[in-house]
């Protein structure tokens, strides 16, 4: 991961002016899930214009999470009100499967496993299913994490973990749930505290990219060197509260979900 991702390509503007939680990707599309939409926004991954809309019964009014996965083909939203987990496949049916996962669940994302990885804010706990809803894991977050907002297995098998807090933290966790490093606790560096990181974006060499909300900026971390810095972004009015992210390598794209203010997604190319 370079350490400058500059060139706005694309915008998706809102549909509905509503606050944008979580953006995901897969093959020749994007998907994007808004407050009190019950529905997820397919985008067309090439032009970037809107294809459908899929509707996703009884999604509570605050899906914080967003995944998809290629190798079950489907996609999964987080109901942080109904306290569960709905999976769409992604076929022409679009059958709809739901369950239940421990308190306020919020970031999704999917291991090389293909199982689907589930911060559960209130319960301090990562939870990790099958694509069927089987529990196969669960970590008790310790002392030093709290309120996880996502979480990214790591190619060691270690889990990044942001905490949606101000100010805020990304740490390492083993299985264990013991913290093993963390990072933007001194105020004294140069990038100053993180207030509120959300979602997390990682690349093949386990670098990360966090939303960084109430700072509205997008930080880079490598993990090689330990440094933590902002990402330049050329963006006129800046970022408006980064709430979704998600980073496909393979188009070489950034994207970013705004929280606030216009509430758009915002296209990225990786320099």
């Amino acid at each position: 991961m370079k350490s400058i991702v500059s060139t706005l390509t694309h915008v998706i503007p809102s549909q509905a002016r509503d606050s944008v939680y979580a953006v995901t990707s897969l093959g020749d599309y994007v998907f994007v899930v808004r407050h009190n939409s019950q529905q997820i926004e397919v985008y067309d991954a090439e032009s970037v214009q809107l294809q459908r809309h899929i509707t996703v019964p009884g999604l509570g009014r605050w899906p914080y999470g967003l995944a998809a996965c290629d190798a079950n083909h489907c996609v999964y939203a987080s109901d942080w009100h109904n306290d569960s987990i709905h999976r769409v496949e992604l076929s022409g049916s679009n059958a709809v499967k739901k369950w239940s996962a421990e308190r306020r669940p919020t970031g999704l994302s999917v291991n090389k496993a293909h199982n689907l990885v589930v911060a559960c804010y209130l319960a301090n706990k990562l939870q990790e299913y099958t694509t069927h809803g089987s529990l196969l894991r669960e970590i008790c977050l310790q002392a030093g994490v709290t309120y996880p907002r996502h979480a990214v297995q790591l190619s060691t098998g270690h889990y990044v973990v942001s905490q949606w807090t101000s100010p805020g933290v990304v740490s390492v966790v083993g299985v264990d749930g013991q913290v093993i490093h963390s990072y933007g606790q001194s105020p004294t560096t140069s990038i100053g505290e993180m207030k509120c990181p959300t979602s997390l974006a990682v690349n093949k060499n386990d670098d990360i990219l966090v939303a960084d909300r109430d700072d509205k900026r997008i930080l880079s971390i490598i993990r090689s060197t330990g440094c933590v810095q902002e990402l330049a972004l050329s963006v006129d009015d800046g970022i408006q509260g980064p709430c979704g992210l998600c980073l496909d390598e393979l188009r070489g794209r950034l994207y970013v979900g705004e929280w606030a203010g216009e509430y758009r997604v915002l296209v990225f190319d990786c320099a």
